[in-house]
C-alpha cells in the first residue's frame, strides 16, 4: 500500500508485489490526524498490506532537500509505530504530473491524488523488481 501525503489529502494506492502492479485505491480528504488515522486504520484492516511505501519528495537536482520531505518523513514513522508494518520511501518526483498525464477525462484533484500514489507504488516496484529479498 502507497500513500501521496499531502497537507489537505492523502492520496492511497494499492498493488500485488507478485505481478508487480499498482493501481489507484482511494484519497483520504482530510486535515485532521485523527480523521485520517481513523480512514488509514480501516484501510489497512481491510487491505492487510504487507508493507507500506510513503512517496518523498525531491528535488530535480536530489541534493537540495524538499521542504515537504520532513512531513512525509514524519508521516511514515507514524505509520511505522502504528501499524508496526516495514515502511519504506519512494522518489515521488512528477508523480503529479504523470497522473495528470494518465487522467484523460477525469481531473479531479482526489482522484489525481490517488493516481500519484499508484505512481508512487509502480516506481517503488519497478525499483525492486529484480530483489529477490523482498516479500
Amino acid at each position: 500500500m502507497a500513500f501521496d501525503f499531502g497537507a489537505k489529502r492523502i492520496g492511497v494506492a494499492i498493488g500485488e508485489s507478485l505481478l508487480s502492479h499498482a493501481r489507484p485505491l482511494t484519497t483520504i480528504d482530510a486535515e485532521a490526524n485523527a480523521l485520517r488515522f481513523a480512514a488509514i486504520d480501516r484501510l489497512i484492516s481491510e487491505w492487510r498490506p504487507a508493507r507500506l511505501v510513503v512517496g518523498r519528495p525531491a528535488h530535480a537536482d536530489r541534493e537540495s532537500p524538499h521542504e515537504f520531505a520532513a512531513r512525509c518523513e514524519r508521516f511514515a514513522r507514524q505509520l511505522a509505530g502504528r501499524y508496526r508494518l516495514p515502511v519504506e520511501f519512494a522518489d515521488e518526483r512528477y508523480s503529479s504530473l504523470e497522473a495528470e498525464a494518465r487522467q484523460v477525462g477525469d481531473k479531479r484533484k482526489a482522484r489525481l491524488d490517488a493516481e500519484a500514489a499508484a505512481v508512487i507504488l509502480q516506481a517503488w516496484f519497478n525499483e525492486h523488481a529484480d530483489d529477490s529479498t523482498r516479500s
